[in-house]
C-alpha cells in the first residue's frame, strides 16, 4: 500500500540515504523534516528533490507548534525519526544541544505522534491514496530552538481536538513510529561479546546517554500510551555524503590535502562498520514489516580496529590518487606516513559489535556490502565529489576534531 512517511533528519547522512532509497525503490511519499544544522545538507538529496513524492519542511523538532502543523498538513502513515545531534566529541564540549535535540526533541515528536495517532480511524479507508492537496512543497519556516534548554515536559499540543482524521491511508492499526538509535547506548564490550537486543544499557558519553534516554522515552510511550513504535540500534555507518567530521570522511579529506591523520590513543578501538545504503534498506524493512514494540539491532558484520580502517584508506588512496601526484611538493611518499597518534578522548569505549541475527531471521535482511567493497565505493565517491565536500564545509567546521561515526 502506498504510504506517506515523515523522515526527521532527512538532510543528514543516514536520513538522506533513507529518503533516496524510499523515492528510488518504493512508491511511498516522503516528508523530510530537518532543521538544517551544520551537518544537514540538501545537496545530499539533489537526485530525488524534484520528485513529486518528496516534500521538504525546514522545521526544528523541538518546536511543538511547527511539528503539530506538519502532522496536520501531511497526515502521515508513519514517522522515521533520525533527527539527532550525533557527534561524540561535540557532546563532550557542549552536551546541552544533545539534551535539547535528542531528548526534548524526541519527546515533542512523541507527543505530536501520540495525539495524531489517537485521532486516526481504526482501519484505513478503501480509497485511492494520493498526494494531499494541503501538502506544502517547501516550508519557509526558519524556526530555531531556544538557546536555553526547554525542559518543560508539560507541553500541551492540543492535537486531539484539532488534527483531522481524514487521511485516506493512515489508520491506528497501520501507523508506526520508528525510532532510529545507536549501538553506543550499550556501552563497550570485551573482546568476544556481541550486543543483542537484550543487552543492558550503559552509555559512556553525553551523546550516547542522550540517545539512551530517547530510546527509553519511545518505549515508554508504547507501554504507557499504546503508541505503535519500533526501535533500531545500528553500528557505525559509512558511505557517500558523510559529513567530514566523522572518522572515514575526515581521514580521506585530510589525506588528500596532505594533512595529519589523527588517530585517538593506540587506534585499537574496535567498531562494526555498516554501509549506509545497507542501513537504509534495513530501516525501510523495519518500518514496513517490523513487529510493533520490538527492537532490532542492525550491524554490518565488519569489526575493524580504527587504525585498521585508517590504514585501509591510506592503501586505497595510494592506489587511486597517489600522494606524489596529488601533492607533488609533499615530502611524503605514502598516505600512511601522515598517520599521527593523538591523546585519547575521555570515556572512549574500547569495542562495539552487533549481533544482527534477529533482523536476519525475522525480516530477512542482511548487509550486501563487505567492508572491502563498501570502503572502496566510499573512497571513489569522495574522489569524484570534491565539490560536495567543499560546499558542506561552510566555515563552521574545519576538521579540527577527530570524532567517531
Amino acid at each position: 500500500m502506498k504510504k506517506r512517511i515523515i523522515v526527521t533528519g532527512g538532510a543528514g547522512f543516514i536520513g538522506s540515504a533513507v529518503i533516496r532509497h524510499l523515492i528510488q525503490n518504493t512508491d511511498w511519499e516522503v516528508v523530510n523534516v530537518d532543521k538544517l544544522t551544520y551537518a544537514g545538507n540538501l545537496d545530499s538529496l539533489k537526485e530525488v528533490a524534484t520528485s513529486d513524492r518528496y516534500t521538504f519542511e525546514q522545521v526544528d523538532i523541538c518546536d511543538a507548534a511547527e511539528v503539530k502543523r506538519v502532522f496536520a498538513d501531511h497526515q502521515p502513515d508513519g514517522v522515521m525519526h533520525l533527527a539527532a545531534e550525533s557527534h561524540v566529541d561535540r557532546s563532550i564540549d557542549g552536551p546541552g544541544e544533545f539534551i535539547q535535540t535528542n531528548i526534548v526533541g524526541t519527546y515533542t515528536l512523541l507527543q505530536a505522534s501520540l495525539a495524531y495517532w489517537r485521532g486516526l480511524p481504526e482501519a484505513a479507508e478503501e480509497v485511492q491514496v494520493g498526494s494531499s492537496s494541503s501538502r506544502t512543497q517547501n516550508s519557509n519556516s526558519n524556526s530555531n530552538s531556544n538557546s536555553n534548554l526547554n525542559l518543560n515536559l508539560n507541553l500541551n499540543l492540543n492535537l486531539n481536538s484539532e488534527t483531522s482524521t481524514a487521511h485516506s491511508a493512515a489508520s491506528k492499526s497501520s501507523f508506526r513510529f520508528h525510532h532510529v538509535s545507536t549501538d553506543e547506548v550499550y556501552g563497550d564490550l570485551d573482546e568476544t561479546s556481541l550486543f543483542t537486543e537484550e543487552t543492558s544499557y550503559a552509555p559512556s558519553s553525553p551523546y550516547s546517554a542522550s540517545k539512551a534516554s530517547s530510546d527509553h522515552l519511545v518505549r515508554s510511550w508504547n507501554r504507557t500510551f499504546g503508541l505503535p513504535i519500533l526501535v533500531t540500534n545500528c553500528s557505525n555507518n559509512y558511505g557517500p555524503y558523510h559529513f567530514p567530521e566523522k572518522l572515514i570522511p575526515l581521514m580521506i579529506l585530510n589525506a588528500l590535502e596532505g594533512k595529519p591523520l589523527p588517530v585517538y590513543g593506540d587506534g585499537k578501538q574496535v567498531r562494526d562498520w555498516l554501509y549506509v545504503e545497507d542501513h537504509a534498506r534495513a530501516l525501510c524493512k523495519v518500518i514496513a514489516e517490523g513487529k510493533v514494540g520490538e527492537t532490532y539491532n542492525i550491524g554490518g558484520n565488519n569489526e575493524k580496529q580504527n587504525i585498521e580502517v585508517v590504514k585501509t584508506l591510506c592503501t586505497i588512496l595510494d592506489d587511486r590518487a597517489p600522494l606524489q601526484l596529488q601533492l607533488p611538493t609533499s615530502t611524503h611518499k605514502s598516505y600512511h606516513e601522515l598517520i599521527t597518534y593523538v591523546t585519547d578522548r575521555p570515556g572512549h569505549d574500547l569495542r562495539y559489535a552487533i549481533d544482527a541475527t534477529k533482523i536476519k531471521n525475522d525480516l530477512d535482511w542482511e548487509p550486501e556490502e563487505t567492508f572491502e567493497s563498501g570502503i572502496a565505493k566510499t573512497v571513489d565517491w569522495y574522489l569524484a565529489n570534491s565539490e560536495w565536500c567543499q560546499r558542506v564545509q561552510d566555515g563552521s567546521y574545519q576538521r579540527e576534531r577527530l570524532g567517531e561515526a
